[in-house]
């Protein structure tokens, strides 16, 4: 049985924008973690797993990050001028090996250490509620939506194998303002 909207509790607009903020106040790690998971829609695990040597490459202009995501499946994204430079920030003189590090140790996080670090960035910027890892991934998913972006390039920035995953992240599927007859009907008037 699918449901209609996933349940997990992700973050509007001007949420995730403070919670990008508050996380570069608290350290360069925090900083990375945060953009990760709400800016590239990052698994925990996978943000844990990035290695310095993992977003050296230029492909096309663009600099992007390979990962190896859910189901050992190989994956290249692009990384935009502002994460860029907190994962810069966050690299530090470093050339190889994890890049986010526990702050207080310098050890490499795992998937506990990145829950915790967004716990701490969620109570740090006042949001009320409870924001776990998933929540970021799921707030990337859903701001891109709101934004306009396509479906199809939603499904491949959450790298879903099947659209109606990514569907149910769409809070506005019902908004008639955004329905598709409008976008039709500018496209076909232009003829």
């Amino acid at each position: 049985m699918q449901h209609d909207e996933s349940r997990t509790q992700g973050l509007d607009r001007l949420e995730l924008v403070r919670f990008l903020q508050v996380a570069q106040t608290l350290t360069v790690h925090h900083g990375a973690l945060a953009f990760f998971l709400g800016i590239n829609a990052l698994r925990a695990s996978e943000a844990a797993a990035v290695r310095v040597e993992d977003y050296a490459d230029t492909l096309r202009g663009h600099r992007v990050l390979r990962l190896v995501g859910k189901g050992n499946k190989a994956a290249t994204m692009p990384i935009t001028i502002p994460v860029l430079r907190v994962l810069e920030a966050c690299r530090g003189q470093r050339s190889e090996g994890p890049l986010i590090l526990r702050p207080t140790s310098g050890r490499p996080v795992d998937r506990r250490d990145v829950y915790r670090m967004v716990v701490r960035i969620a109570k740090v910027a006042g949001i009320p509620r409870h924001i776990s890892p998933h929540s970021l991934r799921h707030a990337a998913i859903t701001n891109a939506l709101d934004a306009g972006v396509p479906l199809r390039d939603a499904q491949i920035l959450a790298r879903h194998a099947d659209p109606r995953t990514t569907e149910h992240y769409d809070r506005a599927r019902g908004n008639l303002d955004r329905h598709g007859v409008h976008f039709l009907t500018a496209y076909v008037a232009g003829v």
